[in-house]
């Protein structure tokens, strides 16, 4: 009970609290009641209010603290491994997703079930039906804000698992009106809270701690609060660092498992009766369901921010917070404090002196390392969820949806991205078995065409005017209309880039994703050593037995936009593939192509000398065609551009970044082997022949005979 509530001298409301001192239960009853609404009142402009104890050891003090610089203690890799394990501990009863479970709680729930429905067709229905009567009469555009606002609080209020629908509209500027993305935008993090005693009392619980032995201050109100929980700003009593505390929403698992398995029941109906969905609809809604549960699992989340720190972190323009091991548990998340703004506030952005684009491009980039390297992806990268840090980094929060791209994949999407920019129709197909869409059975011949048919239209345009949504609308298109099953992880893929375009449209409505990405595949593809990426460039660089230079190109031009290419990276593997036991029939090719090469650049160093020679003096070189070599114009002319496009690539290494002449020490030892002997002798023996004949044939051509001058 309270006995007295006073000011201090120093102006410093105090507030006395009788407080049994052997049970937590009862100090978070009366805390609840009590402290926390003096907490909210004492503090000013929002500034973190401190928690002590007074000199009475059952008295507390509350007052408005200014933040000081945040301390950087470090603790051991043993105690920290301990407070995880701890953690764990404490979120050893988490809510794991079981659609047996839903099904055998909710069969026997049919009130429950029968509301909830009708609560969702009302409210989803009844926007449906003002929509279609603005467009009836007239006043579709007139009444938009006022239907985005109705959408709006319509998703709010169907909970959790509609407000991350609407997470989803909102980065969609492709999709939605700008009145609407302007209302979806405050479901990222504007959300309505629960009431603060309710999250103190679950911090209490969940920590098995008062508040005041954790934190020195705290935020009397959420700074944030979102779909699964809110988010408080405190100072740690023990080391002074600021941080982020989220809290999740009371009764969150009731609310999203009931809509899950209605969903579900959705998803059992269209795999039964609609015939048009191809794809498993109920194993993407399973994949969704068990991300969204694992949400819930706060400690889970904590892990997955560890492994994305681990793996994405090394690059000094991605900022990842750090997890407090020892103040999480189930419900309770604690982690480092992240001054920034949203990727999507773009004058704020700028106001900093930062560029949104750049940003989005570090966002790209760390996505491709995300999906195409580890294969361990942020599956849930909304404007909310990404920062602009003062100092130009870009800031992953909230690691709860995450997703893993199975490593035969991995190289399966980069070869099919480049051959699509190739359109190379039938690998294209063929990638279709790697990607685990089709079954080794189903043959992929009938699929060619109906790629082509889009895709010739839709690439017409370069690289750099291809837009994401439009590719993925054009292989919708195709897979619906054969039997593909699309893998649950690949709906999340298209997700995420889909959402970091919406973001970039933001900034520049003329920004295409597949334009930013495309150097990083062509990097993978010259310089990664897995054998599906070799088979695929080689597949790309031959064609009918003869080497396809600009292509060849057009790979090292886009790759060396990529911040980490290395010309050193692309030429060492494609020489240990040549030059290795299975290489045999590459070396063939390799073997014709080098001769015609060398051809090009010897008879093009003599038709240029030729071309220097004054007019007078090349009428002395006997059998002379203007190269004095005995090929065609049109032959001539192949060999010049053939020399040219070489020695274009050549400088292409040249001028790429960490290019110097020490880099060819390795290439020197490999040729120093037999096998590249072997090789280097076919090649000079080639050159040798040819132009052994092209002599033999200049000498036995008929000289021609000067006409005779009439008198």
């Amino acid at each position: 009970m309270i006995t007295s509530f006073s000011s201090s001298s120093s102006s410093t409301p105090t507030v006395t609290i009788s407080r049994p001192r052997s049970s937590i239960n009862s100090t978070t009853r009366l805390k609840t009641r009590v402290l926390f609404p003096l907490i909210r009142a004492a503090v000013v402009e929002s500034r973190p209010a401190s928690i002590t104890r007074g000199n009475n050891s059952n008295s507390y003090a509350v007052q408005v603290i200014e933040p000081n610089s945040v301390s950087t203690n470090k603790i051991s890799r043993a105690d920290d491994m301990q407070a995880e394990a701890q953690a764990m501990a404490r979120a050893a009863g988490a809510t794991v997703y079981s659609p047996e479970l839903l099904s055998l709680k909710y069969s026997d729930s049919p009130l429950k079930v029968v509301r909830r429905t009708v609560e969702i067709l009302v409210g989803l229905g009844g926007f449906a039906i003002k929509v279609l009567l603005d467009q009836r009469n007239g006043q579709l555009d007139r009444n938009k804000r006022m239907r985005a606002v109705e959408l709006r609080k319509t998703l709010t209020r169907l909970g959790p698992t509609f407000v991350k629908i609407g997470q989803g509209l909102s980065t969609r500027p492709d999709l939605c009106p700008p009145e609407y993305l302007d209302e979806l935008s405050e479901l990222q993090d504007a959300l309505p809270t629960f009431p603060d005693t309710e999250a103190f009392a679950c911090i209490e619980r969940e920590l098995g701690l008062p508040m005041e032995s954790v934190y020195s201050s705290i935020s009397p109100s959420p700074i944030a609060a979102a779909s699964l929980g809110q988010v408080y700003k405190a100072r740690l009593k023990k080391t002074g660092q600021m941080v982020a505390v989220k809290v999740q929403r009371p009764g969150i698992e009731e609310a999203i498992g009931l809509d899950f398995f209605l969903i579900r029941g959705v998803g059992i109906f269209i795999n039964k009766y609609v015939d048009v969905i191809t794809s498993d609809v109920v194993a993407l809604i399973d994949e969704f369901a068990c991300r969204v549960f694992q949400e819930l699992n706060y400690v889970q989340e904590g892990k997955n921010a560890r492994r994305f720190k681990k793996l994405y972190a090394d690059k000094v323009e991605v900022l990842v917070p750090d997890i407090f091991w020892e103040y999480t548990a189930g419900k309770v998340l604690t982690m480092d404090w992240v001054n920034g703004v949203k990727l999507n506030e773009q004058e704020a952005i700028e106001g900093q002196g930062l560029k949104v684009l750049d940003l989005v491009n570090t966002g790209i980039q760390c996505s491709l390392r995300q999906l195409l390297e580890y294969g361990y992806f942020h599956a849930d990268p909304h404007p909310g969820n990404l920062l602009a840090t003062p100092d130009g980094k870009l800031a992953f929060l909230d690691f709860g949806m995450m997703s893993e791209t199975p490593e035969d994949a991995r190289f399966a999407i980069i070869g099919h991205v480049v051959h699509m920019v190739n359109r190379d129709y039938e690998a294209m197909a063929n990638d279709y078995y790697a990607l685990d869409f089709l079954s080794p059975d189903v043959d992929v011949s009938p699929i060619v065409p109906a790629l082509r048919n889009f895709f010739d239209d839709a690439l017409n345009s370069t690289v750099s005017e291809l837009n994401f949504k439009t590719i993925v609308d054009g292989l919708g298109a195709v897979l619906y209309q054969y039997p593909f099953n699309v893998p649950p992880y690949y709906a999340l893929i298209l997700r995420s880039l889909t959402v970091l375009e919406g973001l970039a449209i933001y900034a520049d409505p003329n920004f295409k994703v597949l334009a930013a990405s495309y150097p990083y595949f062509a990097k993978r593809l010259l310089t990664d050593p897995n054998p599906y990426l070799r088979d695929a460039l080689i597949e790309l660089l031959f064609k009918d037995g003869k080497f396809r230079w600009n292509r060849l190109e057009n790979l090292l031009v886009q790759g060396s936009k990529d911040r980490d290419f290395d010309a050193k990276d692309a030429l060492q593997p494609v020489l240990k593939l040549l030059l290795g036991p299975d290489g045999e029939e590459l070396r063939n090719l390799v073997i014709k192509e080098a001769i015609r090469v060398n051809e090009a650049i010897v008879l093009g160093t003599v038709i240029d000398t030729y071309n220097s020679i004054p007019q007078f003096l090349r009428t002395l070189i006997p059998n002379g065609n203007g190269a004095g070599l005995a090929m065609s114009s049109s032959e001539q002319q192949s060999m010049l551009q053939l020399r040219d496009q070489v020695l274009r690539i050549w400088a292409l290494l040249q001028s790429s970044e960490g290019f110097n002449p020490s880099m060819l020490q390795p290439i020197v030892q490999l040729l120093q082997e037999r096998e590249a002997r072997d090789f280097g002798g076919r090649v000079v023996g080639g050159i040798t022949q040819r132009l052994a004949a092209r002599l033999l044939q200049q000498v036995l051509r008929s000289p021609t005979t000067a006409p005779t001058p009439t008198s």
